[in-house]
């Protein structure tokens, strides 16, 4: 019997993030994995041109870019199996319609997380020496810091309260885990037994508030995590604390965060803020309290080509008929990002 074909794949995203993701040696592995034309890039689904292209395609390549796959899409697409998303979250780009349909989709959330965790990491080390208070201390001062001005600084014993084991959270206990830390977690859906296991002690939400030197958010952005740093959550923060935020700015109440950040009370690392940007007027901007960074946690750059490598394999796996090892399930939809 003759083999079968290989899937029919088309990309669906914004062209310029496909040399990142897919560097020469990965567009050839994809190109032997599925009858794929490089050149071919969907960007708006209400193209006619896309049209055929979409009428043929089993395997949609998805990512920054690509607008939401809504019954019209799908109408057009009647042989679509798969959605492999070269990025991490799919809330915008998939719902009902797709699930119903049975689609199988999976994402390179996993490889996403790796590069937020790092950074992350390196926030806390940098907090805990308090080096970017030093640094514009040093700016102004040109003079080297006295006992009296150290005498809080260190990472020895410091608490770090993580809130939220997502991936980008169970990745950053991993690498908290060499430090002389205390590591607190909270998660809903996390038991004491596993928070052990990932080297933590798990807390309710205020304990853990109350508790951490350092606080970072790693919770999903859905209905119920809303705000869930409001005024009388944030004031539970022990003076001089620091909240690190590479998740969402949804996550907290951004006037009460403003009003501790321009009191000098809290510190912060902010990689995501409400609304995004903020405007130029913020005083966030021109806080020494506060180091502000335009989303640069997840993947840039070299980076892309981790999200590529996984969206590859798993294109891989759909020709040799094997499961998805990175897929995305209808249930989890509700609490994960």
């Amino acid at each position: 019997m003759p083999s079968p074909q290989p899937p029919r794949a088309v990309f669906a995203l914004d062209p310029v993030h496909i040399p990142l993701l897919f560097p020469p040696p990965l567009m050839t592995r994809l190109t032997e994995a599925a009858r794929l034309d490089p050149a071919l890039v969907v960007q708006d689904f209400t193209d006619p041109a896309a049209a055929d292209a979409l009428a043929e395609a089993d395997v949609l390549i998805t990512g920054w870019g690509c607008p939401h796959l809504d019954t019209g899409v799908l109408t057009a697409a009647p042989r679509l199996r798969t959605v492999l998303h070269a990025a991490g979250s799919v809330r915008s780009l998939v719902g009902d319609a797709l699930w119903h349909r049975g689609i199988a989709v999976s994402s390179a959330v996993t490889g996403n997380a790796l590069p937020v965790a790092e950074y992350t990491l390196a926030m806390i080390l940098l907090c805990g020496k308090d080096a970017l208070e030093h640094r514009e201390r040093f700016r102004v001062s040109h003079a080297y810091p006295g006992p009296a001005e150290t005498a809080d600084t260190g990472n020895v014993g410091r608490r770090i309260g993580v809130i939220g084991a997502s991936r980008v959270g169970r990745r950053l206990l991993e690498l908290l885990r060499p430090f002389d830390f205390t590591v607190l977690l909270h998660d809903p859906y996390v038991s004491s037994a596993e928070a052990g296991a990932l080297g933590a002690e798990l807390l309710s939400l205020e304990d853990l508030l109350r508790h951490s030197d350092i606080v970072s958010l790693h919770a999903p952005d859905i209905p119920e995590t809303y705000r869930m740093l409001d005024s009388a959550r944030l004031g539970l923060i022990r003076d001089g604390g620091v909240l690190i935020n590479t998740s969402r700015g949804a996550l907290v109440d951004p006037d009460a965060l403003t009003d501790e950040l321009v009191s000098g009370r809290l510190r912060a690392v902010l990689d995501v803020t409400e609304p995004e940007p903020l405007p130029a007027g913020s005083p966030l901007y021109r806080l020494p309290n506060v180091f502000l960074t335009p989303h640069i946690a997840g993947s840039l750059g070299n980076e892309l080509e981790r999200l590529g490598r996984i969206v590859v394999e798993e294109l891989e796996r759909v020709g040799a008929g094997v499961g998805l090892v990175h897929e995305v399930r209808w249930a989890d939809m509700g609490r994960v990002a």
